[in-house]
């Protein structure tokens, strides 16, 4: 292949985005000249890899824009340590299916026991399956919508967080709502009722919800438009931490 010929094909394949080959032309044409593919395995292997390292951009900034707390994957999560959690379901959320189809998650269970983890981690899953994603606190989240609403921005706030296809609320319950932030976070499960999921975790179950939104009818009507699509996980075991702290010798040997 002439110089001129190669220029060529070069500045084509940047024209055209095809950037990874472009930066890889000359040993993928060296590969080439030694193993004789046919004209359209060459062709596989060239949109193959242009298409993987897509991909790979794709997820990376994906998680970026997501602002996941830490980086947590379903292999490092120790199902034999909680054997409630149902790692078939856990796998099948993983394909994203469920983000598809607008349903929601609910991870329930005391703190310390991985409800974080698999949220983030099912978070990355849905990532890499070709969908939006953003993870916020429940705190932050309220916190967010307030502040909007005392500077007359909250139709915008809300419109934010009800753009990506999966929004993940983390630790709802910690601590209570008042009233009036009750009633934001019931407008954003209803601006996003069948049209985007939600995956929240929460040390509360349902039925201390109304404790939880300070109010019985409001709770209500958000686990109403909750639960009608949704998936629900429910983690008894123990905490991880302290797992790790019995390790480490600073506990003592006897369940706390």
């Amino acid at each position: 292949m002439s110089e001129i010929v190669r220029a060529r094909v070069e500045d084509r394949l940047v024209k055209l985005y095809l950037k990874t080959v472009a930066q890889r032309l000359d040993a993928i044409l060296s590969q080439a000249a030694r193993t004789e593919p046919t004209y359209l395995d060459f062709l596989d292997q060239i949109l193959g890899e242009e298409t993987e390292a897509k991909q790979k951009k794709r997820v990376a900034m994906g998680i970026q824009i997501a602002h996941f707390p830490s980086v947590k994957t379903l292999d490092d999560f120790d199902f034999k340590f909680q054997p409630s959690v149902d790692q078939k379901l856990v796998r099948e959320l993983a394909t994203g299916r469920f983000v598809a189809t607008a349903e929601n998650v609910l991870l329930f269970g005391p703190p310390g026991v991985g409800k974080t983890h698999l949220a983030v981690a099912l978070g990355r899953a849905v990532v890499e399956a070709g969908h939006s994603v953003l993870f916020v606190t429940a705190t932050t989240l309220i916190g967010a919508l307030a502040k909007a609403q005392a500077e007359g921005k909250l139709a915008d706030q809300l419109g934010f967080y009800a753009k990506p296809k999966l929004l993940v609320i983390d630790e709802l319950g910690y601590l209570p709502f008042e009233k009036q932030t009750a009633n934001l976070f019931f407008q954003l499960v209803t601006r996003r009722y069948e049209r985007g999921s939600m995956l929240i975790t929460s040390n509360q179950m349902v039925t201390q919800w109304g404790h939880v939104f300070g109010d019985e009818m409001i709770a209500a009507a958000v686990l109403d438009r909750l639960l009608h699509h949704s998936h629900t996980l429910v983690i008894q075991g123990d905490s991880f931490r302290l797992r790790q702290k019995k390790r480490a010798g600073l506990l003592g040997s006897s369940k706390t």
